[in-house]
């Protein structure tokens, strides 16, 4: 099967849905499938191009067996409303017109949010006569009106008219939540053209490891308690609770708060720690995500934090499954919903209200006085994580059911 694969972001960049695109890719390409990726120069989250690159109307690379077409970017960080709705927009322009030139595939695959991603995917598809698979892994618009990012009610009505007309317009549609299904098939669309298929692990990668002693030694945070949060730094995830619950350690120094990864919120965040003298919150910054696991292992309680919004009833962060497939202690601070029913139903890890400090508080001094309770959940989460969220099973599926979409009638 040739398939043409279109994704507003792909590795070096390190964020869930360029890793979920390249992970997934590159198991087609070894299983014997002809995959092209178009997606734009590398340069997320600060809107600075990655080394070794040039931003070129059109530039290609192999990656994995995976053929790589890089378009222009209107370049610009991960912040500001207007900014990154123009990288999004011309992004989308510059991908239909790599996806017209592209070889013939036999399918189309585009993935949303952001929607001008999607569009170029259904617009290419449209105009070559091709099938057309939309990936959602988020809902927009709803998660930017949430957000507060979107108040004016024509933006919004125009944007869920297209997110409808997206919907119709694809032969087939895959999820990576249950919630998803439920929502789309609200909007009329038949349930049998839907397909789940969650984030998943690489076992070769997310493992259970030893601490990273030399990890540790570099950045000073030997012989402490590390209460990690690793990813992105967004509006998403609520993460000034995070730092009233570390006013509530101040007394305990060798309990540190440490933030791993960069984002919007990043520089309101650190400002915050300076204002309050928070002198057991530290940030690391961005790292490769070949060193993510080794962060990880050194680490003695891992967050997975959302805000107290509707739509992040519906949603599971990637991160949940890699934190648990390395039996590391898991808090999950989400709406009741769909991470939560998850992390229930694995039996693993703790689960707690959104953007609530004593609840978080009162988690992180579980984890701290109960080690061995800790460490029987994070064993069952490993166990659950490798028998349900392999990215190897994940793939064929999603594959699957690609092929069985590219070779219906029209």
């Amino acid at each position: 099967m040739r398939i043409l694969f279109l994704s507003h972001y792909f590795p070096p960049e390190s964020n869930a849905p360029a890793n979920r695109t390249h992970e997934h890719a590159r198991r087609w390409a070894k299983d014997g499938h002809d995959v092209t990726v178009v997606t734009g120069v590398p340069n997320h989250p600060k809107g600075t191009l990655f080394p070794g690159y040039a931003n070129r109307w059109r530039q290609e690379e192999f990656v994995d067996g995976v053929r790589v077409v890089r378009t222009w970017m209107y370049l610009t960080a991960n912040e500001g409303f207007l900014r990154r709705t123009l990288n999004y927009v011309l992004f989308g322009a510059t991908a239909v017109l790599a996806g017209l030139r592209a070889e013939r595939p036999d399918v189309v695959i585009a993935t949303s949010p952001q929607f001008f991603c999607g569009l170029a995917g259904a617009l290419v598809a449209k105009l070559r006569r091709l099938p057309f698979v939309l990936e959602v892994r988020d809902l927009w618009p709803d998660s930017i009106v949430e957000l507060g990012q979107l108040r004016n009610r024509r933006a919004i009505a125009l944007l869920e008219a297209v997110e409808s007309w997206l919907y119709r317009s694809a032969s087939g549609i895959v999820v990576n939540t249950r919630a998803f299904i439920d929502h789309i098939a609200n909007r009329g669309i038949p349930r049998e053209r839907i397909e789940l298929v969650y984030n998943g692990i690489d076992p070769e990668l997310f493992r259970p490891r030893p601490p990273d002693a030399g990890l540790l030694a570099e950045h000073d945070l030997q012989d402490r308690f590390l209460v990690a949060y690793i990813g992105t730094l967004g509006l998403a995830h609520g993460l000034l609770t995070l730092l009233d619950t570390a006013e509530r350690f101040r007394d305990e120094p060798e309990v540190t708060f440490l933030f791993v990864g960069d984002g919007a919120d990043r520089n309101r965040l650190e400002a915050e720690v300076t204002r309050r003298g928070l002198e057991n919150v530290r940030f690391a910054g961005l790292r490769p995500r070949a060193e993510v696991p080794a962060w990880i292992a050194s680490c003695d309680a891992m967050l997975v934090l959302l805000r107290d919004l509707p739509v992040f009833q519906t949603v599971i962060p990637s991160k949940l499954f890699e934190f648990l497939a390395q039996e590391r202690p898991v808090i999950l601070a989400a709406p009741p919903g769909e991470s939560r029913s998850l992390l229930e139903e694995g039996g693993a890890g703790i689960g707690i209200a959104a953007e609530d400090a004593n609840a978080l508080e009162a988690a992180i001094r579980q984890v701290r006085s109960d080690p061995a309770a800790a460490r029987e959940r994070a064993r069952a989460g490993r166990e659950w994580v490798d028998e349900n969220f392999v990215r190897d099973d994940l793939a064929r599926r999603m594959a699957a059911f690609v092929e069985r979409v590219a070779q219906s009638p029209a």
